[in-house]
């Protein structure tokens, strides 16, 4: 009687599939001008840096363009990284909370410095150039919060005005009113604005 065939032996399976270079090697060779490893650190590091910065920022746009200007930092200033400060994670992170404050604050003082200009350059010249400019200036969610403290027949004209880019003589004919009256509605209804804005003249 034939002997069974004895089974073949297998190869050894690893326990373990070999593991990519860590960031910090990553880094290294980033620092080196390496275009795909920066790929890779890319890979890795986007979606924590976004996430951190849309926390700070709010605005998804905005956020992304951050985030996007960090990445750029990180293959300009690849040299700077020291792994015995820490890891590369924690350097990009770090990069990017510094990014997205400067932007909040950016954005603030930019929104206080064009609401003081808007209303400086608005006293003493004529209606139909204060209307532009605060609606060139203004930011629109603001003006929208603070339009439900209007009257309604000052809200009627001034959404005319801000937001389809009436004249009031223009307003005037869309409503069948007299050109006096659309134009006493629309200065109080800017006064009203700027109280609401706490812009002081």
């Amino acid at each position: 009687m034939d002997e069974p065939a004895r089974p073949r032996r297998m190869a050894p399976v690893p326990s373990e599939v070999p593991a990519g270079p860590t960031a910090e090697e990553l880094m290294v060779r980033v620092a080196k001008g390496d275009e795909r490893a920066f790929e890779l650190l890319y890979d890795q590091f986007a979606g924590p840096i976004y996430g951190l910065v849309r926390r700070i920022v709010r605005d998804a746009a905005q956020s992304e363009e951050v985030a996007q200007e960090v990445l750029v930092e990180l293959w300009r200033t690849a040299t700077r990284y020291a792994p015995a400060k820490g890891s590369a994670l924690n350097w990009a992170m770090t990069l990017a909370h510094r990014r997205a404050v400067d932007r909040v604050r950016s954005a603030r003082a930019s929104t206080e410095r064009e609401q003081k200009a808007t209303f400086e350059a608005a006293r003493g010249r004529p209606f139909d150039e204060v209307a532009e400019s605060v609606t060139a200036r203004l930011e629109r969610s603001q003006v929208r919060r603070c339009l439900s403290f209007l009257t309604d027949l000052q809200r009627e004209s001034v959404l005319l005005a801000y937001y389809q880019g009436y004249t009031y003589r223009e307003v005037a004919e869309v409503l069948s009113t007299p050109q006096g009256t659309i134009k006493t509605r629309l200065r109080d209804g800017l006064i009203r604005l700027r109280d609401c804005l706490g812009v002081t003249a």
